[in-house]
């Protein structure tokens, strides 16, 4: 393995999705072995299956069992379910759900081991993936389990005009407001800003807070959360040095453009902050999970079992995605070397993206 290219594994997702399409084209453009390795935790024979399916050309996969094996200047590929398993494409399985549980576990056992340096996850199914196992609403709840050390994940979505994050992420709208206190805005938008200044290389970021309710509460006319919770938060983290405005009526903010003049957004709710974005960009815009020591992205769309096997899926949003782990991992170094003290000499970042 060549020191200077890191290495990017890849979850392989829903196998009934089109996760393994937007896989295997993006990883069929050459240059993409100039830059990083990639490694897909899947199964060669579903690979083989849809490579078939959608007659991708131009990609062969090396198959090793470990990442001791694997070639540098090859789309590597270790086999973590069955073989005898069944695509059904379009179709939510129970074996699918097992499939992309398996693949992401071993990827996060490497991650968490530093075999990788980086990783993008395919789309899952967050009902079928259900087991004893993992009983996450998603992948940032389950890596937040495993990489947090007690402290949350951040949902970040990134396109080229806009970062959205959200304050509560997978809970049920009737539970947002009772989830929401000043200290978790707070400790978001302390993420937020940390992540936009280490993972962007932002110097100082301005960060746009949105309001809970509609028109932001009104001055309390539509709801109070704005004055008794959102804004006290906003004041204690401009005393922490934070660059931040707000709150803004959502619908106003986002349908004026008022979202290019900020660094990063900070929503109340999933929807809230994710509508204007997908809406924007679901063809190309990336799902970071920030806060955590590792690197994970994501591509911003579902598992799409409409368009499984159809050639229609773009591949845009999942090569984004692994340009993104990749341009964070060189930011993290970054920053690292121009923050780190210059005596201690025998420190180094490792693979994950943590410092040691």
């Amino acid at each position: 393995m060549e020191a200077e290219k890191i290495i990017i594994g890849i979850s392989h997702g829903d196998i009934n999705g089109i996760g393994y399409e937007v896989i295997l084209k993006t990883l069929a453009e050459p240059r993409m072995l100039e830059t990083f390795t990639p490694v897909i935790y899947g199964s060669p024979k579903v690979a083989a299956y849809h490579r078939k399916q959608l007659d991708i050309q131009g990609i062969n996969l090396n198959i090793v069992n470990s990442i001791s094996e694997i070639n540098s200047k090859r789309i590597n590929i270790i086999n973590c379910v069955d073989d005898e398993i069944k695509v059904e494409l379009g179709n939510s399985t129970p074996e699918a759900g097992k499939a992309a549980f398996a693949a992401l576990e071993r990827a996060t056992e490497d991650l968490k081991d530093g075999l990788i340096h980086a990783l993008v996850t395919a789309p899952i199914n967050k009902k079928n993936i259900q087991s004893d196992d993992f009983h996450f609403p998603g992948h940032t709840e389950y890596l937040e389990k495993k990489f947090g050390n007690g402290t949350p994940a951040l949902m970040l979505m990134v396109n080229d005009v806009m970062r959205v994050a959200v304050v509560t992420g997978h809970i049920p709208v009737d539970k947002v407001s009772k989830e929401l206190t000043e200290q978790l805005i707070l400790e978001k938008m302390t993420i937020l800003n940390e992540s936009l200044k280490t993972d962007f290389r932002i110097v100082r970021p301005r960060i746009a807070v949105l309001g809970l309710n509609p028109h932001a509460g009104d001055e309390g006319v539509i709801g109070d959360e704005e004055k008794k919770v959102i804004i006290p938060a906003m004041q204690q983290a401009e005393k922490q040095g934070i660059i931040c405005a707000g709150p803004y009526p959502a619908d106003g903010f986002f349908g004026s453009g008022n979202f290019s003049k900020f660094d990063g957004v900070l929503a109340m709710y999933h929807d809230q902050g994710l509508i204007p974005f997908k809406a924007i960009s679901m063809d190309s815009g990336v799902n970071y999970t920030a806060g955590l020591p590792i690197i994970r992205t994501s591509p911003a769309h579902g598992t799409a079992y409409d368009l499984a096997g159809k050639n229609l899926a773009s591949e845009d949003s999942f090569r984004q995605a692994l340009y993104m782990a990749y341009d964070i991992y060189q930011n993290r170094i970054f920053s690292y070397e121009i923050s780190r003290n210059p005596l201690k000499t025998e420190q180094r970042v490792e693979r994950g993206g943590r410092v040691e």
